[in-house]
């Protein structure tokens, strides 16, 4: 692996200050949880990122694609190779009629907040997501009775080779936190979402119920990566976990958290190990109890 010929080869058409070498992920995670990336690049333009997956595949160096970091827990050793962000330098927002079309990048609340003042409604749900619009495409993030599903109408893509290409929702094949993208590995560029009128006042008491919501049952104070488990069917797992006798439980300075079982925080100095230590005990207590098998929502990424 030539980590060295990639930087080399991309500081010629990539700003040096969006190049990262040696970037420690806890700074780029919501869980503030992760060791060292060899190389981070903060592409600003869809060449940045084609660039960068073909100077990868020429020196033979593995890339991983990230937005905001709010849904991984990258391992302590961190991760060999490339870790593409495409988040603020990459974010760019358009509002056009009854659509807002934005780049990959932008985040959820954002994109929330320019519905709103557009008047606009739909991302109502979206509000409080922390993440960008690109992972949240990819694992058809939602809240609350709503789902990127709902509003994304085409979605620009990118595969490993360069290629760009549109899908759309139908193609898209949304499921319960997957997608096409998520199965085939694609890159989120930029997507339109199509949304309807509604009344700027309407809109925002719903946005401000949401928040509401959030802010009495999620632990946001701490960091965290959000819901730790999918939800299994007939379940909730938060529940499942509490009725385990869980909540509050810790193991080094990861705990379940004592607002929202579903969440996994970090006290102050978590470890990935940590974190894995405790999603694995959870999952093992409640299979034991309740005879449901817990998946993570969580990604998990890195060296252990």
């Amino acid at each position: 692996m030539n980590i060295h010929e990639v930087y080399r080869e991309l500081s010629s058409v990539i700003p040096e200050k969006q190049l990262l070498k040696d970037e420690p992920m806890k700074n780029h995670t919501s869980f503030r949880i992760g060791g060292l990336a060899d190389l981070m690049v903060l592409p600003s333009e869809i060449e940045h990122i084609r660039h960068t997956l073909k100077a990868c595949q020429k020196w033979n160096v593995p890339f991983m694609v990230m937005g905001n970091g709010s849904n991984l827990l990258v391992r302590d050793k961190g991760i060999r190779g490339v870790v593409i962000k495409i988040a603020n330098t990459f974010n760019g927002v358009w509002v056009e009629g009854c659509c807002i079309r934005a780049q990959s990048g932008a985040l959820l609340s954002a994109l929330s907040k320019k519905a709103l003042q557009a008047e606009l409604k739909g991302l109502e749900f979206a509000s409080g997501i922390p993440g960008t619009l690109g992972g949240a495409i990819v694992m058809n993030a939602g809240a609350y009775g709503g789902e990127m599903k709902d509003v994304v109408d085409w979605v620009k893509v990118m595969d490993a080779q360069g290629n760009e290409f549109c899908l759309s929702n139908a193609e898209l094949e949304f499921g319960y936190r997957t997608s096409y993208v998520q199965k085939k590995g694609l890159i989120v560029l930029e997507a339109n979402m199509a949304l309807s009128h509604g009344k700027y006042e309407e809109i925002k008491e719903v946005i401000a119920d949401l928040t509401r919501k959030r802010q009495e049952k999620q632990p946001l104070s701490l960091p965290s990566a959000g819901s730790v488990f999918m939800r299994p069917p007939g379940y909730f797992a938060g529940k499942l976990i509490e009725d385990a006798g869980l909540k509050g439980f810790r193991i080094g300075d990861a705990q379940v958290s004592e607002k929202h079982a579903g969440f996994i925080v970090n006290l102050g100095n978590a470890t990935a190990k940590d974190v894995l230590a405790l999603i694995e005990l959870i999952q093992q207590r409640v299979k034991e109890k309740y005879g449901v098998e817990l998946k993570p929502e969580i990604k998990v990424v890195g060296e252990g």
